[in-house]
C-alpha cells in the first residue's frame, strides 16, 4: 500500500509539473536603471541570481530556438565596449571576413549603443570552459552604454531565426527608456 501510495504522488508530481504554465511575459522589465519593452511572441526565462538579469526564448517552429540575455555588472565593470565586441566576435570559428562580423551605431533614447553582428560555426558555452559548436547559427548583440554600468544583450541562435527576428531585438534594444 506504501508503494502504491508513493507511486502515485510521484506522478501527481510528474503531472504538475507537465501541467505547470509556463512564466508569464511581463509587459516591462528592468536591467539596473533602465526599463524595456517585452517583444510579445518571445518567451521570458526565468532566472536564478547570476550575471544574467534577465532572458527571453526565441521560439522557432523549425529548430533550435534563440536565446536573448541581459547582463549587466555595474559602473565601471564588464569591460569597454570594444572588448566585449571582440570577444564577441571570437566565439566564432574563422575570420571576421568568414563570420561577417560587423558592427553598427545605434541609439536608445540619448543612450549610445554599438550593436553587434556575426554569423557562421557559434562556440557555445563559457569562455574558458568547454565549447560546443553550433554551426548556422549569428550573433545579434547590443552594447548600451549607461552611466550606471553598460547593458549587454546578447542574441544567438539558428541564422535564419536571429536575422528574421532583427526588428524586433532592435526594437527591444531601442525601447530601453530611464
Amino acid at each position: 500500500m506504501k508503494l502504491q501510495f508513493l507511486v502515485l504522488l510521484g506522478a501527481l508530481a510528474a503531472f504538475a509539473n507537465l501541467a505547470a504554465p509556463a512564466a508569464e511575459t511581463p509587459a516591462t522589465f528592468e536591467v539596473s536603471e533602465l526599463k524595456f519593452s517585452s517583444p510579445a511572441k518571445w518567451e521570458w526565462v526565468p532566472i536564478q541570481p547570476s550575471m544574467r538579469k534577465a532572458q527571453f526564448r526565441v521560439p522557432n517552429p523549425s529548430g533550435d530556438s534563440g536565446e536573448v540575455i541581459f547582463f549587466h555588472f555595474g559602473a565601471n565593470n564588464g569591460g569597454g565596449t570594444q572588448a566585449n565586441v571582440e570577444r564577441w566576435f571570437r566565439q566564432f570559428q574563422g575570420s571576421k571576413e568568414e563570420t561577417k562580423a560587423r558592427t553598427e551605431d545605434g541609439k536608445a533614447g540619448a543612450a549610445k549603443v554599438t550593436y553587434v553582428f556575426a554569423e557562421g560555426t557559434y562556440l557555445s558555452g563559457m569562455p574558458g570552459g568547454p565549447q560546443t559548436p553550433k554551426s548556422g547559427y549569428a550573433l545579434a548583440g547590443a552594447i548600451i552604454e549607461d552611466p550606471a554600468g553598460n547593458v549587454f544583450v546578447k542574441y544567438t541562435g539558428p541564422k535564419a531565426l536571429v536575422q528574421g527576428s532583427i526588428g524586433d531585438f532592435k526594437k527591444l534594444v531601442e525601447s530601453a527608456k530611464h
